[in-house]
């Protein structure tokens, strides 16, 4: 019998719901306390400190020393991967398991929810309202389960650089954005449109996080981009 790979442990870190309260907290890329992390998954302080020890321990958090205190980070951004991952898998789940209902949204620190990395490409409240704009204004068409670049999208974004025949496929697909219960723009012109977007200076990474960093000017561009 092939060896299956060996993801118990990991999943045994992640099964504790306050131990993902905790890891959830730090998604934004932040470093907080014991203290901070206790209050937020609303455990006492040596419990908090037990379970951060084994998640430290396990390779999922670091700890970093400032001014005296000891403040816990994720380790690296392959471990934001997995979590952004099975929150996306949970909300597909639920979708799967109840199609008629609509599953409430993850809450999650707000950085996260306002803009953040997803699978390479632009995900949360600035994605989805840029999707929006972009259905709305013709530069995309939807067909059952098919997203297309129209010929309006093709002129509009060769006129910012985007030069939709020397990118890769699927070229255009649906992302759905599990903080904003609605789609995003993924494939290769989500990712094109990303790296333009970081190229111009208008968003940039944040630690090991997902949560991306936008300034004041790359909110105003991104907001006016296929605006009616």
């Amino acid at each position: 019998m092939e060896a299956a790979p060996c993801i118990s442990h990991i999943a045994s870190l992640l099964c504790e719901p306050k131990r993902t309260a905790m890891l959830w907290a730090l998604m934004d890329g932040s470093a907080k306390s014991s203290e901070e992390l206790a209050t937020l998954a609303g455990l006492s302080s040596a419990s908090a400190i037990a379970h951060l020890s084994r998640l430290t321990g396990g390779g999922l958090l670091r700890v970093e020393a400032r001014r005296g205190k000891r403040l816990f980070r994720m380790a690296a951004a392959d471990v934001c991967v997995a979590i952004d991952a099975l929150a996306s898998t949970t909300m597909a789940s639920a979708a799967r398991s109840t199609p008629d209902v609509l599953p409430p949204a993850l809450l999650a620190p707000a950085p996260l929810r306002r803009a953040r990395l997803c699978h390479g490409h632009l995900g949360g409240e600035l994605a989805a309202g840029l999707y929006r704009r972009m259905l709305e204004a013709g530069w995309i068409d939807r067909y059952e389960q098919r997203t297309d670049v129209t010929l309006v999208g093709v002129r509009q974004l060769a006129a910012m650089g985007i030069f939709t025949q020397a990118l890769g496929a699927p070229l255009a697909c649906d992302c759905f954005d599990w903080s904003q219960q609605q789609p995003h723009l993924g494939g290769a012109l989500g990712a094109g449109l990303l790296k333009l977007f970081m190229q111009s200076g208008w968003i940039s990474l944040v630690n090991e996080s997902h949560a991306l960093l936008v300034t004041d000017l790359g909110f105003a561009e991104i907001n006016r981009l296929a605006a009616l």
